[in-house]
């Protein structure tokens, strides 16, 4: 009995002498180990689904901050791509013709006589610049309205052909630019005037509207574009700065000189327009001096017309030195023709690609620009 009760140690306990007893622990003790790892299974449940709602909430919120700065900048980015195929649908080439021509031949008559000019006449003389612009804006965007097909094989990039502008929104932008340019011509300028802004919108309508669709027929064709670009521009432009002065019109040497060059230029301008655009015209029957004397042939006779018209101002220019500034009018048209017969050549060796044929009539219209520029100083 006693060795029983010495072998059964219901508590942890030894004695000492003096009584006290101490825990012994021998090894740890579990205390319901179900209720333990059950337990240590919520904190970890629990743990894990606040680090998936922190990561829920922080995901929902960078997406909705994203979709709100991603929302601004796809306005943005639209409102760019429309205004970048706004400025395509202008022809920048064109515009900015119209542009320099206007700044040049007002330029010339205001430098003559800088006494009479005045800030009501500068305002003026701007409002007429954008009725100019706007009317340039119309023919060119009504042209690529009825030539969508054809740009879609000649010329993919521009907007409509594109799918960047819409027909309707076309319609709506060459029914503007016509609204403002004939208000502003009604408001801003005389009978005379307006009538001849009128003229010129006129021919531009018949160059491309069916069923007349001038643009079918070559010489049709250029001289609708030579009389608008070279004669119409030059003399209302002029007519009109010298009105605004309140002066008489009176042609004198440069100006015959810049409106003759220019027309010739107008020419020159309509026959190789075409160069590059031989494959949808003949898609689409449409007959033009590309079609019949091939790009090389008119390259050539482009080229040949447009250097005996530097040779001729050059020539004007010494056997009339009372009318013209010899030092700069000379070595300008100079380098001008030596320029374009190093295109002409680079045109030849690139074989007449479509490439080459396009830099080629783009390279005229910086030739355009640069007689303009020089036009106030000789």
């Amino acid at each position: 009995m006693a060795a029983a009760s010495q072998s059964f140690n219901p508590t942890p306990f030894c004695s000492y002498g003096n009584g006290k007893r101490k825990l012994v622990v021998n090894k740890p003790i579990k205390f319901l180990p179900s209720l333990q790892y059950s337990c240590e299974g919520f904190w970890s449940h629990r743990r894990s689904f606040h680090i998936h709602l922190i990561r829920e909430v922080s995901s929902q919120a960078a997406a909705a901050a994203k979709e709100y700065g991603g929302s601004d900048e796809a306005k943005t980015r639209q409102l760019w791509d429309f205004a970048r195929a706004l400025w395509t649908f202008l022809r920048p080439h064109t515009f900015y013709g119209t542009l320099v021509a206007s700044c040049s031949l007002a330029a010339r008559v205001w430098t003559e006589n800088p006494k009479l000019l005045t800030w009501p006449i500068i305002i003026k003389a701007l409002c007429g610049l954008v009725q100019l612009l706007c009317g340039n804006s119309y023919i060119v965007g009504l042209n690529q309205i009825y030539d969508v097909d054809i740009d879609m094989v000649n010329k993919p990039f521009l907007p409509i052909a594109a799918g960047k502008i819409t027909s309707n929104e076309a319609w709506v932008l060459v029914t503007f630019f016509l609204t403002v340019g004939l208000s502003l011509a009604a408001l801003n300028s005389g009978p005379f005037l307006t009538s001849l802004y009128c003229f010129a919108l006129f021919l531009g309508t018949l160059y491309t509207v069916p069923p007349f669709r001038f643009k079918r027929f070559p010489i049709a064709a250029f001289l609708c574009i030579a009389l608008v670009r070279g004669f119409l521009v030059n003399f209302g432009v002029y007519y009109a700065s010298r009105s605004v002065l309140g002066l008489p019109f009176q042609w004198s040497s440069p100006v015959a000189f810049i409106t003759t060059f220019v027309t010739l230029f107008g020419l020159v301008i309509a026959l190789t327009k075409d160069l590059s655009d031989i494959e949808g015209d003949r898609k689409y029957k449409i007959t033009t001096f590309a079609t019949k004397l091939g790009v090389r042939k008119l390259a050539f006779l482009g080229s040949g017309i447009l250097l005996l018209n530097y040779v001729a101002a050059i020539l004007a220019a010494i056997f009339m030195p009372q009318a013209f500034r010899r030092s700069i009018f000379i070595p300008t048209h100079a380098i001008m023709a030596m320029s374009l017969v190093f295109q002409t050549r680079v045109l030849d060796q690139a074989k007449y690609t479509k490439e080459a044929a396009s830099n080629f009539y783009m390279f005229l219209w910086k030739l355009f620009y640069a007689e303009y520029l020089v036009f106030p100083s000789i």
